[in-house]
This record gives C-alpha cells, sequence and structure tokens, in this order.
C-alpha cells in the first residue's frame, strides 16, 4: 500500500484552480462535473471535488467552528521567492495570514489562505540566497 493521493472538498473551483495553478500546479483535464487532478512530484496526486460531488456518494458535511485539520506546504526555490508569492496572492484576493519572515528554524516562511480557507505556507531555507 501507498499514499496515492490527497483530496480536498472546495467551495468555488475556479477560485481554487486559479489560487493553485499561481503556486505552479498544472491541473489536466476535468473527470467529470466538480471532479480535477493535478499529479505533483513524485506521482502523487491532489484532488478537488465540489461538495455536490462529494455528497452524491457519501454523508459529508462542511467542517464547523473554523478549525481546520490540514495544510499544503510548498517549497520555493529562494526566500526572495516566498515574497514574490505571497505578494501575488495577496494582490489576487487571497487571505494573508502570516506575512513573510525570517523564521529562527532557518526558513522564509509565510502563511496564505487558498479560496477555502485551507492554511497554505510558502517557505524556503533561508541559505538558498547564498547557494544562487
Amino acid at each position: 500500500m501507498r499514499l496515492d493521493a490527497f483530496g480536498f472538498v472546495v467551495n468555488d473551483m475556479e477560485k481554487t484552480l486559479a489560487f493553485y495553478r499561481a503556486l505552479g500546479l498544472e491541473f489536466g483535464e476535468p473527470e467529470g462535473e466538480g471532479h480535477i487532478e493535478a499529479v505533483i512530484d513524485g506521482g502523487i496526486r491532489l484532488m478537488f471535488d465540489t461538495a455536490e460531488v462529494v455528497q452524491s456518494f457519501s454523508d459529508w458535511q462542511p467542517p464547523t467552528g473554523g478549525g481546520r485539520r490540514m495544510a499544503l506546504a510548498f517549497l520555493c526555490d529562494s526566500p526572495a521567492e516566498v515574497d514574490e508569492r505571497y505578494a501575488a496572492l495577496t494582490a489576487a484576493g487571497s487571505h494573508g495570514a502570516v506575512e513573510p519572515f525570517d523564521a529562527f528554524w532557518g526558513q522564509r516562511y509565510a502563511t496564505v489562505h487558498d479560496p477555502d480557507g485551507n492554511p497554505v505556507d510558502l517557505f524556503a531555507r533561508l541559505d538558498a540566497e547564498q547557494a544562487d
């Protein structure tokens, strides 16, 4: 057995795709109404389904209480890219949850929320600037 995919239920497929495409993900053709996938490094799939699709075969309900149980993290090539991606995503309307900063653990780090409010971390090693 191996991990094959991460699946997310989304409210607005177009906004979600625009957000994750801005992070560099490429999506194939939709597989029917309300489902699309991107194959990411290592062959893992990132899948998005609308609530209507998920509710067509399960009793799924949206989470309540505002808490999140997941986050995605995107490794950037440099600290400058963290700043650039954060600026581009927030300029496009995404909520900036944590502005870019130099973290004590040696990374340039920031967090934005995707259109459904899920946290997405952007990070790069601080010493990546010297490696260039």
